[in-house]
């Protein structure tokens, strides 16, 4: 009588052993039991940089190469006494025209122009020089020079439209005659101004630093 034929392609046990227990992953006998999938792919994976190189130092440590914590430089000093008078310099000779200009638009003079000419200057010097002495003393006297200008540009201007010639011409041919008409119309307004200009200059000055 023959025998019965097997079925092809029987399977086989894992790990060449038998279950234990019903657990499919036991090993053989004296093999360490390989560890069970747990669901998560990631969970034997190291963490992801974070593109922080200090995440992983513990409060308290020190920055690399054994220093201490991150520098953090001072603001500069305004302090250059050179810049601050040149800036003083080129805002008088900017305000004084303008203060010309609104003179001889109006042909008089007006206190409040000459405050502003003041404290521009000095604002602008003590800005960029700090509040140097001599600093607030060239603003002072720039101011006085500035309100001056303006005070002959004024004059030119109403000069050049009484004589129905080019302001141009009145500055550079008959100087003299703007100067000595200056000097004929000046009285105590005149010199107030100047000095609130000064004054102006010391309280911008003052305002900034």
């Amino acid at each position: 009588m023959s025998q019965p034929v097997q079925p092809p392609n029987q399977p086989q046990q894992p790990f060449g052993g038998q279950p234990v227990d019903g657990n499919p992953y036991a090993g053989q006998p004296g093999q360490p039991a390989p560890a069970a999938p747990t669901g998560n792919p990631y969970g034997q994976q190291h963490p992801a940089p974070t593109g922080n190189p200090f995440a992983g130092q513990q409060p308290g440590q020190g920055a690399p190469f054994g220093g201490g914590a991150p520098f953090t430089p001072a603001p500069p000093a305004r302090n250059n006494v050179l810049l601050g008078v040149a800036v003083a310099l080129g805002a008088a000779i900017v305000a004084g025209i303008l203060y010309g200009v609104i003179a001889g638009s109006i042909e008089r003079e007006v206190g409040y122009a000459a405050v502003g000419v003041g404290f521009l200057v000095g604002f602008a010097a003590s800005k960029v020089g700090g509040s140097n002495p001599a600093v607030i003393a060239a603003s002072a006297v720039f101011s006085i020079g500035a309100v001056y200008v303006g005070q002959l540009i004024g004059i030119s201007m109403i000069l050049a439209d009484l004589a129905q010639i080019p302001f141009s011409e009145v500055v550079g041919d008959h100087f003299d005659s703007v100067t000595k008409a200056w000097s004929e119309e000046a009285d105590f307004m005149t010199y107030l101004f100047l000095g609130l200009g000064a004054v102006a200059a010391v309280g911008g000055a003052k305002k900034a630093g």
